[in-house]
């Protein structure tokens, strides 16, 4: 038990095709790689996902952790929407807590509302509701996944991120739980000119490594990453990584390159790792 299965997932709207109006063909690629993922974890039937989100809370300094009884959301795209609901591991959440403040990471537990009940509901975000559509919904008759929402500092060491992926791998275990870990997380921001962010070629650059190190088992490389180069690539992706990267010193797990594609100004990348049994 613990940790049996860990995705790169991106959170571009127009992945979810209800959402994708005129850019639907555009976002295949990503689409297909997205259900490759789902596809994969659903062989391994996790009951929790442990999901980093880089668009949720923005705590300075540190990383929070979602304690609330349920997260719901609802995302609005080409007149059209989509809603999420689901409840919260609040178990697996207030272990993940305990151990990282024993660890002295810099981490705080977040409700929203009231202490419990239906009225104890984080809003989702969508950088957690497009993975989940396609990550979290169980079939029929199935009991629907719990989640823990996450949500990494970037004005913290990346060591420190490292070592809060360790203690979701640890909590994990201790829980008794299948657990999947989603780093929400699209690439480089900067792939266009008529983006929000313009164009820089760093972002190209960036994405090419993070490909790379995926195909070549070398994540850890991207933590030595200089400064100025993140900024001027833009990710939103390097924090998540680095909890995934100190969740993989924890567990075993054989990586997959799935897709890889930037139909506008960021790039979007698909990749999962798989826990090795003894029989592998």
């Amino acid at each position: 038990m613990g940790i049996v299965y860990a995705c790169i997932a991106p959170h571009g709207t127009e992945i979810i095709p209800k959402l994708a109006g005129d850019k639907f063909e555009a976002f295949n690629e990503t689409r297909r790689g997205m259900e490759s993922l789902a596809q994969q974890m659903k062989k391994h039937s996790p009951s929790t996902l442990v999901l980093a989100t880089p668009h949720g809370l923005r705590l300075n300094h540190t990383i929070g952790i979602v304690t609330a009884e349920f997260s719901e959301g609802s995302l609005s795209a080409n007149r059209k929407s989509v809603k999420m609901h689901f409840q919260c591991d609040r178990q697996l959440a207030q272990e993940i807590l305990r151990r990282a403040k024993k660890a002295k990471l810099p981490v705080i537990g977040a409700n929203y509302g009231t202490s419990e009940g239906s009225s104890s509901c984080m809003p989702m975000d969508w950088g957690t509701i497009i993975p989940l559509w396609f990550l979290g919904r169980s079939e029929r008759r199935k009991k629907k996944k719990e989640i823990v929402i996450v949500t990494p500092s970037r004005e913290i060491p990346l060591t420190q991120l490292v070592g809060f992926g360790k203690i979701i791998a640890e909590a994990g275990e201790a829980s008794g739980k299948k657990v999947a870990f989603i780093a929400s997380a699209d690439q480089g921001h900067a792939h266009d000119r008529k983006g929000p962010y313009g164009f820089h070629p760093a972002s190209e650059k960036y994405d090419k490594q993070v490909i790379n190190a995926i195909k070549e088992g070398t994540l850890k490389q991207l933590l030595k990453l200089d400064r100025s180069f993140i900024e001027d690539s833009k990710p939103d992706s390097l924090w998540q990584i680095a909890i995934l990267i100190g969740i993989l010193e924890r567990v075993r797990m054989k990586r997959r390159f799935v897709s890889y594609q930037a139909p506008t100004y960021y790039g979007m990348l698909c990749a999962d790792f798989e826990h090795i049994t003894r029989e592998d």
